[in-house]
């Protein structure tokens, strides 16, 4: 499930940028050689993903309805394969606390898949436990 979040972070960073719509420019495009492209630090090559992979994160978000707003960020971090002791700080915990806040978002996620609504899964600490 985890590399199911993981896939998710990387299809969405893989979209086209949004951009506002209404604008333009007058001026012709650059038709550019093939070692001009590469070579340009500022040109981002993004290859677009897959209408398979675009679905699989479409259901992915609807997951993440199923879990509390710190628990929604949590999960989101590590998918986008921040550190642990990044989050940890994030989050106002230790590492570890903050792996076993993980799991445990994922626990509820897992559950809910499987039918179980609420079997063996707790809610996350009192809001004083997690700063934001």
């Amino acid at each position: 499930m985890a590399e199911r979040f993981r896939e998710a972070a990387e299809t969405a960073h893989r979209l086209p940028p949004v951009r506002v719509q209404g604008y333009f420019n007058t001026w012709p495009a650059i038709c550019r050689e093939a070692q001009e492209i590469y070579t340009d630090p500022d040109r981002v090559l993004r290859f677009p993903p897959t209408p398979e992979a675009i679905d699989r994160m479409e259901e992915t978000m609807r997951w993440v309805l199923w879990l509390e707003e710190a628990q929604r960020h949590l999960v989101w971090m590590r998918a986008e394969e921040w550190e642990w002791k990044d989050i940890g700080r994030r989050f106002g915990c230790d590492r570890t606390t903050a792996w076993r806040h993980w799991r445990k978002a994922l626990g509820i996620v897992a559950d809910r898949l499987n039918g179980e609504a609420g079997t063996s899964v707790q809610s996350m600490p009192p809001s004083g436990t997690m700063r934001r």
